[in-house]
């Protein structure tokens, strides 16, 4: 898989964090990972004609996901980055060279062939499984506790706040970002992307 799979999970993991009337700028989701933002908006395009984020223009514009966390498999981020053809081709190098038979001997598919589709169907199949509402707790759960106050402080820093179509802010106001500690008492809230709260 390409550079482009880790950058766009990573991206995905820091949109899951932000409430649904926050965005991130294409420049502030390559600036908080290190990479090339030119590069980095190339898959942002993927991701947003993939329905899996949204870009919003004007002043507070940026990207923010189109759909909850958990109904984001990461099979979908994946294949919004690499497409769906299969990792492996077989180019059946079988029928080739001095040991060569007639096409027509060939009747059954190559055995290389049959293991390498039986791991790729397992492995698409456990990131079908897997969404970002799943991969947003371990992602934050190997960070320390400097880091999750550094990342909390620059979301606030960073975040654009925007209107958002059939959402209602809760009483008394609606926070940009939700708490990097996983709220695992409230499991379907988690799901959510519930992750990031301003202290």
């Amino acid at each position: 898989m390409s550079a482009g799979v880790e950058w766009a999970l990573h991206c995905g993991v820091l949109l899951a964090v932000l409430k649904p009337t926050g965005t991130l700028p294409g420049r502030a989701l390559a600036e908080f990972h290190g990479v090339s933002e030119s590069y980095l908006l190339k898959h942002m395009q993927a991701l947003t004609k993939a329905g899996i984020c949204e870009s919003v223009s004007g002043p507070n514009g940026g990207y923010r996901l189109a759909r909850k966390p958990r109904e984001i498999s990461l099979l979908d981020i994946v294949e919004a980055i690499e497409g769906t053809e299969p990792a492996f081709r077989c180019d059946e190098i079988r029928q080739r060279g001095p040991t060569a038979l007639a096409p027509c001997t060939y009747t059954v598919q190559c055995g290389i062939h049959t293991v390498m589709l039986e791991a790729e169907q397992a492995w698409r199949q456990s990131l079908r499984d897997r969404t970002l509402a799943d991969l947003a707790p371990v992602s934050v759960g190997t960070m320390g506790q400097q880091r999750i106050d550094l990342a909390t402080t620059w979301i606030l820093d960073n975040v654009r706040r925007n209107a958002r179509m059939g959402y209602t802010p809760p009483p008394g106001g609606d926070e940009p970002v939700r708490t990097f500690r996983v709220e695992e008492e409230h499991p379907e809230e988690a799901g959510d992307a519930s992750l990031v709260n301003p202290r």
